[in-house]
């Protein structure tokens, strides 16, 4: 979908192999614990699911492999060739965890069932690739996937880094609010003290 200067290119999931992703979301640690499920579905259900159905639940919505599929549910970054990073990015509608959380909605008016808003939820880089532009790459590229696909808008609920503030890598599953300004994203509320929702409204 996108190269950069840096030899980073980044494709819909559907057109890379499951194995590519497996190696992303890796064999330990959060990513490979949650498999990108975490918005799919409500606590209760997703807590008592076992990491295996999880992973089947990831496969059947990539459709990784699979690249005359005509949705898939995020995109997949390669450096160099080799891949390294992930991101989620579907129609808010498709999150229904979403809909009952503090973020994205306090201090905002919004339609939560709006088809045409499409969100950035999780990123995945791999250890080894991190502070390479990764996440960036895949914020522009999900913001053109969501674009050519038809959506109005397209959101992502950033953490709020602050100099000196240590971070725990797993904080930034949700991206940087730097990055997304960076990406062209506005920020449009502050939910909590750290983590802001930010947003691209495309010209109708």
């Amino acid at each position: 979908m996108t190269d950069s200067p840096t030899a980073i290119t980044v494709v819909p999931a559907n057109q890379a192999s499951w194995d590519d992703l497996r190696t992303v979301f890796g064999e330990r640690g959060v990513p490979h614990h949650c498999q990108c499920q975490w918005f799919k579905f409500p606590s209760k259900q997703w807590r008592a699911m076992p990491q295996q159905e999880r992973e089947s639940h990831l496969r059947d919505q990539t459709r990784c492999g699979e690249p005359e599929a005509e949705t898939t549910t995020g995109l997949v970054a390669y450096l160099d060739g080799e891949p390294v990073g992930w991101c989620a990015v579907e129609p808010r509608t498709e999150y229904p965890r979403l809909r009952t959380m503090r973020v994205p909605w306090t201090g905002r008016e919004e339609d939560r069932d709006d088809p045409g808003v499409w969100t950035v939820t999780c990123f995945v880089v791999r250890t080894g690739y991190r502070r390479r532009g990764v996440s960036r790459a895949l914020t522009e590229a999900a913001v053109e996937h969501a674009r050519e696909h038809g959506a109005t808008a397209v959101e992502g609920y950033a953490l709020l880094t602050e100099p000196g503030r240590e971070i725990v890598w797993g904080e930034l599953f949700v991206g940087a609010k730097s990055t997304y300004e960076a990406c062209g994203f506005d920020e449009v509320s502050a939910p909590t003290p750290r983590r802001r929702v930010m947003r691209i409204d495309f010209a109708r």
